[in-house]
């Protein structure tokens, strides 16, 4: 029963279409599997589409079709059931085929053939200011998973990571690092609050005073601090008038420290996903988008069109004209641009690019922002429909039973690496694309690491293991599967099994179109 089985029924239903109602030729041919074996192999509601303009009973239109059908030696049987649905038994053979086209094609079965499309997917993208935590795996072993699955698919797949490298929460980074590098020689300026709080930040601060003793604290505490707000009057105000005196009194050497930070903590994370099995073909920094003026000309772009206005000295996109809830500032007073900039002016270049899908796979909590990017891209004059994006909801760590923290910033979290080290890889990507990724997560992590059937990992590799005890025992060569006599396959559960391999094809080009790569773990 493969693919080829599928087309020939279209074909047989084509012919018996054109009989019974040649006006209707275009009406597609559609062919699902029934989810109980009882109603046969596969299942066309073609009677039912026909029921309307030809103003007739689908049941008995369904019985001319069936009159009208061509003989074949593929159907055991055809009949018509419930409200005019008509189902097909197909004989033996044509079930067990399957098994010599998946002995002929080895790891191929399944794969479509090359489409030539070009599909981006752009996925993980967190800011490089810490360790990857629980939370961010999710989203790389998803946006991996769909990649796979897009490539197995037959489409020209490219993997990108954004580098979040231009903007505050860098310096809040470089900051915090600074600020715990100056603790070390009693330069007493308290630690803000809403600073990075992880002990990585401790260990890159002890690195860069091995390297250049006291370099970057010739500096006193008072002027630091000068003239920042207290914590209770403005916290966030705070950061920035020490981000501000940072630079100021580092001069260029706060690029160096900046640097640092970024290339320390984007090694970690890059290494740290390379060992979960997550290889990107493109890491696109942010920071090249203001560099070669690119954000300037989407913005400039954006004002030739008619699209910004001015208010309060920052400019505006008007967002609202396509359909998101306000208008959106694209550069403030200060003349700065906003991330909402630079992400127009990045997805403008992934379609310079020639991408001819672009597939950003964001986290839930980013939904609002989908009309907005969406909105810019028509007004630059690019196909909005190109660009889709898989929301990926927040993925919860429970560890006996109680929910693990999940804050870079506080310094309260699980990372990545700790789980796959207690989990495992294998573990760690089936469980995280188990569900839906638009559906909340619980990682429960004693049942990932529990050897039972309860733990999905564990049953699906049982299984596998039992498969590869089965051949050993066997002993015999693959060759001589391929000229078996396949007629001996005729038990009923025999042919479900062969029924299931024969659907794996149609779901990988299900789970690609869908972008749900949860259905191949499921299936």
């Amino acid at each position: 029963m493969s693919a080829d089985s599928k087309t020939q029924l279209a074909d047989l239903l084509r012919a018996a279409l054109l009989s019974v109602a040649p006006d209707q030729a275009e009406t597609p041919i559609n062919l699902d599997r029934p989810k109980q074996a009882g109603h046969g192999d596969f299942a066309s509601n073609l009677a039912l589409q026909l029921a309307k303009p030809l103003k007739r009973n689908p049941r008995e239109l369904a019985n001319l079709l069936l009159a009208e059908l061509p003989p074949s030696k593929l159907v055991a049987k055809a009949e018509v059931a419930g409200a005019g649905f008509i189902n097909f038994t197909l004989v033996a053979d044509a079930k067990t085929a399957v098994v010599r086209n998946v002995l002929e094609r080895g790891e191929t079965f399944g794969r479509g053939v090359k489409s030539g499309v070009k599909v981006q997917v752009e996925f993980v993208s967190a800011n490089p200011t810490g360790p990857l935590h629980v939370g961010h795996g999710r989203g790389a072993a998803y946006g991996a998973s769909l990649a796979d699955v897009l490539d197995f698919a037959g489409f020209d797949v490219t993997r990108e990571y954004y580098i979040n490298d231009a903007g505050r929460q860098m310096d809040i980074l470089a900051l915090s690092t600074w600020l715990r590098y100056l603790a070390q020689f009693d330069i007493a300026v308290p630690f803000p609050p809403n600073a990075y709080q992880g002990d990585y930040v401790k260990d890159m601060a002890a690195q860069i005073k091995d390297a250049h003793a006291d370099r970057f604290a010739k500096v006193a505490a008072a002027d630091v601090l000068d003239g920042a707000p207290s914590v209770e009057d403005d916290k966030e105000g705070r950061l920035d008038v020490l981000i501000a005196n940072a630079k100021r009194l580092l001069g260029s050497d706060y690029a160096w420290v900046h640097g640092f930070a970024l290339t320390e903590q984007l090694g970690d994370g890059r290494e740290d996903l390379e060992q979960f099995g997550v290889i990107f073909d493109c890491w696109f920094s942010e920071r090249s988008l203001f560099d070669t003026g690119l954000v300037e000309k989407a913005v400039a772009t954006l004002e030739a069109g008619g699209h910004l206005y001015e208010q309060d000295g920052a400019k505006w996109f008007r967002s609202t004209a396509f359909g998101d809830e306000k208008d959106r500032v694209v550069q403030r007073e200060n003349g700065l641009f906003t991330y909402f900039a630079s992400d127009i002016a990045y997805h403008a270049n992934k379609y310079e690019r020639g991408f001819d899908r672009i597939v950003d796979i964001w986290g839930a909590d980013h939904h609002g922002y989908i009309a907005r990017v969406k909105g810019a891209l028509s007004a630059l004059g690019l196909p909005p429909e190109k660009l889709d994006v898989a929301l990926v909801q927040f993925a919860v760590l429970y560890r006996d039973g109680q929910k693990a923290a999940m804050s870079t910033r506080s310094g309260e979290f699980v990372t990545l690496r700790e789980l796959r080290n207690e989990v495992g890889n294998d573990a760690c990507r089936f469980f995280y694309v188990l569900r839906k990724a638009d559906q909340h997560l619980d990682f429960d992590l004693d049942l990932a690491k529990s050897q039972s059937n309860e733990n999905p990992v564990y049953y699906v590799q049982y299984a596998h293991a039992r498969v590869c005890s089965v051949l050993n025992q066997w002993g015999g060569e693959a060759a001589d599967l391929a000229t078996a006599d396949l007629g001996l396959l005729h038990n009923e559960r025999e042919l479900a099994l062969c029924a299931r391999l024969a659907a794996f094809p149609e779901l990988v080009q299900d789970a690609a179109a869908g972008y749900a790569p949860h259905q191949i773990a499921f299936y």
